[in-house]
């Protein structure tokens, strides 16, 4: 189903009608601002606006050689099926910017930044609600931004020449890249891990950079320069029209830590074995690459060798539905979408999650432990914390397959998730006292992004190698939750209620709460841009929980009548042996429900039960 207000000609809005803003003509309304806030309030450095001298190509470009040959190795179409392509198109996105620039005005360079960086390096980024944009910026994070960019270390044994003088011509050159203070070379000088040899097509430099986490912290790390963390571990609204003092990623306010929190994590000191859990040709894993550009067979062009190292092009995380919103909203010749792409992309989210982690069940008496196990190299989840959230649903069964109580109930009618019986991993960001009174939007939680000054929770599962302490460094430690050093899992207790003899325990993931995408719609006073993500979101199943792990228990074992610890072929051979046995018959005999029969009753529990392990 196609959508909703004239999608399909967006860009002409956007070539005809820039001043109408990011979603076209309905975003004249205007929206008083909140705070005070300047471009230089959240100035970064790194690369800036217009001092590139060859511009950021079209991606289609790209294409032409890139793409179109094989649909599973080939870079271009599984780039455009990632949110990489499509980070500028996202509604989601488009929604947060309009309420970012709403509460603070200029906060939208900090976004632009990542999520149109064509667009922002050739000064369109100005307005900062994204209404300079043109056709090619919307592109995301287009191929020729990453193949263009620079180590901000220089290695003399490793980097190219070239980078040397780059460097030093920098006004600004970032401390810790991050939110976007990456460097992107002047010219036309394409980037990547291997030697071309004779290559004469387009300038070409080799780039171990580009094999390395740090290229991915350019953007995965995300702080708030308008605000600087004081002694006391709070953050304070700067001076008005002040850049930052130090633009130190950890002295500003953290929004995501995704790439601090693999660098403090064990995968960061080298590969660990995973035994191929996330796909590629190496089963070992270190970088971020190595999970989300698995290695595989084949070509990168067209012509080019086939190689056993190629990184996939892929990116894939958790989100599930955007792609499929994006589709609705743009034509296809224009995000280089397709339906085959789209769904590769979708089974691999999907995949992803269910690799991240890992689920057991312990019963010992009338309590259950589930243990969820991250598998990850950063938090699970990790990423925007904004409407993201993993939880725990357990369900609860009779002998006679009648469910007694659910726990972490979700309704996909009205995407409302209870809340109050079980564990739910999120992050919730809020705002103090102070920005509450400078804002007028209430002090606690909420998801005013550009406002928001305090951490409030944070019981996300960390990964293998956690510190307190090093996690408390890069202002990840967990808020209203205990890990102990070396912990990258988490135990919940849930009581088993009388009469249950068997549960099932789901650990699903949502991208976008009913919560989060209801703020997007109604606290927007500049355009439909909210109203546009909440149409999608229901329209596509309001971000339908994806299940990552599944299991089952059984509680005293009323199936297992060999006493094997399983319910298996030997326990449905003795119930069938005594099948129709009068009044009288035990449990023992295959009276699984204790009606004194062996009947269908029976047959029905046990091959309900077939298969479980016994607690």
């Amino acid at each position: 189903m196609k959508v909703v207000r004239n999608a399909r000609v967006f860009s002409l809005y956007r070539i005809v009608l820039p001043a109408a803003g990011l979603l076209g003509i309905a975003s004249v309304f205007v929206s008083p601002a909140q705070i005070p806030t300047t471009l230089n309030d959240f100035f970064g450095p790194g690369t800036q606006p217009l001092t590139i001298t060859d511009v950021i190509f079209d991606s289609a470009d790209c294409g032409g050689c890139h793409g179109d040959f094989d649909p599973v190795t080939e870079p271009f179409r599984n780039w455009a099926a990632s949110m990489m392509g499509q980070s500028a198109r996202d509604p989601l996105f488009q929604a947060g910017l309009a309420i970012a620039e709403q509460d603070a005005p200029f906060v939208g360079d900090l976004c632009l930044r990542c999520h149109a960086p064509g667009g922002w390096l050739e000064g369109r980024s100005e307005p900062t609600d994204g209404s300079g944009l043109i056709a090619k910026d919307f592109q995301g994070v287009a191929c020729h931004v990453c193949h263009r960019l620079v180590d901000p270390v220089f290695d003399p044994n490793a980097n190219p020449p070239d980078d040397e003088a780059i460097l030093n011509n920098l006004s600004d050159t970032p401390v810790n890249p991050h939110g976007g203070q990456y460097i992107i070379d002047p010219l036309d000088r394409r980037r990547g891990p291997f030697d071309l040899g004779e290559f004469f097509i387009h300038e070409w430099r080799q780039s171990p950079y580009h094999e390395e986490a740090q290229l991915c912290g350019n953007c995965h790390d995300v702080s708030n320069p308008a605000f600087t963390r004081q002694p006391d571990g709070s953050y304070a609204f700067n001076d008005p029209n002040t850049p930052h003092p130090t633009h130190d990623n950890y002295e500003e306010f953290p929004l995501e830590r995704t790439f601090s929190e693999w660098l403090q994590s064990d995968f960061a000191q080298g590969p660990i074995e995973m035994g191929g859990r996330f796909g590629g040709n190496q089963t070992a894993v270190s970088t971020c690459q190595d999970c989300h550009m698995p290695e595989t067979t084949g070509q990168a062009c067209f012509f080019g060798e086939s190689r056993t190292d190629l990184p996939t092009h892929y990116w894939n995380g958790g989100n599930t539905w955007v792609l499929q919103a994006v589709r609705n909203l743009y034509p296809d010749f224009e995000t280089f979408l397709q339906d085959d792409s789209v769904a590769a992309s979708i089974a691999r989210a999907v995949a992803m999650l269910q690799n991240a982690s890992d689920m057991a069940l312990n019963a010992a008496g009338a309590t259950l432990n589930v243990r969820i196990t991250n598998e990850s190299g950063h938090k699970l989840p990790t990423g925007y914390p904004e409407g993201r959230r993993m939880w725990i649903n357990a369900r609860f069964f009779d002998s006679g397959g009648a469910l007694i109580r659910e726990l972490g109930h979700y309704d996909p009618n009205s995407a409302l998730l209870t809340t109050s019986d079980t564990k739910v991993y999120e992050a919730k960001l809020g705002l103090d006292a102070a920005m509450s009174a400078l804002s007028g939007v209430p002090e606690g939680p909420g998801f005013h992004m550009a406002l928001n000054n305090v951490r409030i929770k944070d019981n996300r599962i960390p990964p293998r190698g956690f510190t307190n302490a090093n996690f408390e460094a890069i202002q990840a430690g967990p808020v209203g939750a205990t890990y102990a050093d070396g912990q990258h899992w988490d135990d919940s207790v849930f009581s088993i209620p009388s009469g249950a003899v068997r549960a099932e325990v789901r650990l699903l993931y949502q991208t976008a709460s009913r919560e989060y995408v209801e703020f997007l719609r109604d606290e927007n006073t500049t355009n439909d841009a909210g109203q546009v993500a909440y149409d999608q979101w229901a329209l596509l199943g309001k971000s339908a929980p994806v299940e990552m792990d599944f299991q089952t228990i059984t509680f005293n074992c009323p199936g297992d009548i060999d006493g094997n610890g399983q319910v298996d072929l030997a326990d449905l051979s003795v119930l069938l042996s005594r099948f129709g046995t009068p009044t009288g018959a035990t449990p023992a005999d295959g009276d699984i429900d204790n009606d004194g029969d062996v009947d269908l009753a029976d047959l029905a529990v046990m091959l309900s039960l077939f298969g479980t392990v016994c607690s």
